[in-house]
């Protein structure tokens, strides 16, 4: 571990609390990992990655926009090429582990995460063969155009339009209006020069809906825009100010027949439109992108900033905690401990809830691409959807709290926080707009009680709606709050109690002559409750049956339960209300959650430290002055700020406003 900190000394602060530790580090972080050989192979492509100065982070706060992305072009192509010279391969380990360590500051996020996946998926094998070659090759770089300034989340409500001319054998796509232009696509308004364009697709004057073209948008030349194409950035943001997000406008852009992905549609030299299977399969890449961006935005997010709050918890000291005695860390309050720790659980929950999810998608994409059997489609939509939505939702409030858990010096960008929380904060909005997110879940969930009343089969992840329907909690001590089965059959009733509630108001409302749209949207508030409620349940539950399948060190295997209990705990005094509604939980009994977790927490503060180190996150990728491995946060902080450009440059504030008022005051003093 001593490798994480090279430099100097380490602060003693941080020193006595990993001596203290209750287990060892390094098994935990082979855990983590998957194995000590994936540890290993990490930690080597880390120290390729971190000791090339092309990759450095170092001043990263001090560059302007167009520094920024000029730097993540650079380091995108550089890698590219440093990857073919290793021999590292696609599916490879090594290539993950790269992107993972470089891979927010990085161009071409969309081009290979969005870009490339999209064409394998919807692409025909002629059409993979043509294009993901050259994609990969760095020959074209796409775009991945679906959002407009009118339309995000609601894709069947594009319009974007592609029409079919006989005559030339051409597409002609055309941005009608201005609420038609698509807005947002990273690597658009600079890099790109094609994009898959979703438009909704129109033959012999009918609409087919959604389907994805291949629009090339600019020169493979001089990268001049093409005719009828007008492309350009959207301006700044809140964060990714490495992305070139950009716009882009079209007026009849003609493109080849051949261009539309036509792996489950085509439309034929005639203009007749060919239909295989549903037209959900348009879909896919979204939902894809959506089960990925968990482990690759959201839970980093959500890691690293546990990783500085509590290393700089530790240094940190302020107050006497007794008096007359020396000022106390600030992990030692129990306040900052409720801020932090279930924090520090939540990032645990995920961690298995994201692994669960990336398997069920593999599982549905190989149904999808070797039997053409999109039956489990339904279920990873609403999943990756509820999911999506309380995750970040989840995880940017929760970097919020590390923040501010870390007082004046969290709003410094040399925390790394701000930046994280910026990031962060991003994902509740792109890939699906969260509450839209909740209500597609509670959709899904709708149609699966609507079974249950038919005595259907259910999918796997709502099968508990068919199950017994417990009415008390029978908890009559705090220690019975630390019983997986207890607290996850109370999020069990809980959850069904809210789905029956809702289908119970709908069916009610339906049945008296409300309309099914208005019965919708005035039951719309209850049934995102609902599926906050169903995905709580969901990651607890896999949370359970993860740490109960686990053979590890005893050790370990405590901190892991002690963490799977806290998660649950903290949700349920979290939301209490829902538990205490009818009558499940007792006053009483939420005293004794509350008393329960508030011993955990005492636990798991004398771990805290040697837990966020299990994340083994070189300080390179933190980039953050408080959170470094050697605990020296306060030199730190001095020594980046005595790097600021502006220490060396001339005032030029001074000159031209404050000089004059300055030297009238001398004869005065």
């Amino acid at each position: 571990m001593g490798s994480r900190g090279l430099g100097r000394s380490v602060n003693p602060d941080i020193d006595s609390e990993r001596k203290a530790s209750s287990f060892d580090v390094e098994k935990l972080v082979n855990f983590l990992d998957g194995g000590a050989d994936r540890t290993r192979i990490r930690r080597a492509v880390e120290r390729i990655i971190n000791s090339d100065p092309i990759f450095s982070q170092e001043n990263q706060y001090f560059l302007t926009r167009t520094e920024r992305y000029e730097a993540a072009v650079k380091g995108a192509v550089h890698l590219w090429r440093k990857i073919k010279e290793l021999g590292w391969t696609n599916d490879g380990p090594e290539v993950y582990f790269a992107l993972r360590t470089v891979g927010r500051e990085l161009a071409f996020g969309i081009h290979n995460g969005v870009f490339i996946p999209t064409i394998i998926g919807l692409g025909t094998d002629a059409q993979i063969a043509k294009w993901v070659p050259l994609a990969k090759d760095y020959q074209i770089i796409g775009t991945y155009a679906q959002t407009e300034l009118g339309h995000g989340t609601n894709v069947r409500g594009l319009e974007t339009t592609a029409t079919f001319d006989s005559s030339s054998q051409d597409f002609i796509l055309n941005s009608p209006q201005v609420s038609s232009i698509k807005w947002w696509p990273g690597d658009l308004s600079r890099s790109a020069n094609h994009a898959i364009v979703l438009a909704q697709l129109y033959t012999k004057g009918v609409c087919h809906g959604m389907h994805a073209f291949i629009v090339q948008i600019r020169s493979l030349v001089d990268h001049s825009v093409l005719p009828g194409i007008k492309v350009g950035d959207i301006g700044p943001k809140m964060a990714f100010e490495q992305v070139d997000n950009g716009y882009l406008m079209m007026q009849n852009v003609h493109i080849p027949r051949e261009n539309m992905l036509s792996r489950h549609s085509m439309v034929t030299s005639d203009g007749s439109y060919i239909h295989q299977g549903s037209d959900k399969i348009n879909y896919i890449s979204m939902v894809f992108t959506r089960v990925r961006m968990l482990s690759f935005e959201l839970l980093p997010a959500l890691s690293k900033a546990c990783v500085i709050a509590i290393r700089y918890s530790v240094v940190r000291r302020q107050s006497e905690l007794k008096p007359g005695e020396k000022e106390a860390k600030i992990l030692d309050y129990q306040v900052q401990q409720q801020k932090l720790l279930p924090l520090l659980a939540t990032v645990f929950a995920f961690h298995f809830m994201a692994s669960s999810l990336e398997a069920f998608c593999k599982q549905v994409n190989s149904q999808i691409q070797t039997k053409g059997n999109i039956s489990s489609l339904p279920e990873l939509h609403a999943l990756s959807a509820g999911l999506k939505a309380l995750l970040s939702g989840t995880c940017s409030a929760g970097v919020e709290t590390c923040r501010r858990a870390c007082g004046g010096h969290g709003y410094s960008m040399f925390s790394g926080l701000p930046s994280l929380y910026a990031r962060a904060v991003a994902s509740c909005t792109y890939e699906g707009e969260n509450t839209v997110m909740f209500l597609q879940t509670a959709r899904f969930l709708m149609k699966c009680l609507a079974r249950v009343d038919c005595g259907q089969p259910l999918p796997q992840s709502v099968s508990y709606l068919s199950e017994p329907f417990s009415l008390h909690c029978s908890a009559k001590e705090k220690t019975d709050f630390l019983k997986p089965l207890l607290y996850a059959e109370a999020y069990k009733h809980r959850a069904q109690r809210l789905i029956k509630d809702s289908g119970n108001k709908l069916q009610s409302l339906l049945q008296s002559g409300v309309e099914q749209y208005v019965a919708w949207n005035i039951t719309s508030v209850q049934l995102a409750r609902t599926a906050i409620a169903h995905c709580h349940y969901v990651v607890v539950k896999n949370f359970v049956e993860t740490v109960e399948g686990l053979q590890l060190d005893p050790e370990i295997q405590q901190v892991i339960n002690r963490l799977c209990d806290l998660y649950a705990l903290t949700g349920i005094l979290s939301d209490a209300g829902d538990f205490l509604y009818d009558g499940y939980m007792s006053g009483k009994q939420m005293d004794l959650v509350s008393a329960s977790q508030l011993d955990l927490l005492s636990l798991i503060r004398k771990d805290a430290v040697s837990i966020v180190d299990a994340f083994d996150y070189p300080d390179q990728q933190l980039n953050s002055a408080i959170g470094k491995y050697d605990g020296y946060a306060y030199q730190c902080l001095f020594e980046w700020a005595q790097k600021d450009p502006s220490n060396t440059k001339v005032n030029l504030a001074y000159e031209k406003y404050l000089k004059p008022h300055f030297q009238s005051a001398q004869s005065k003093l």
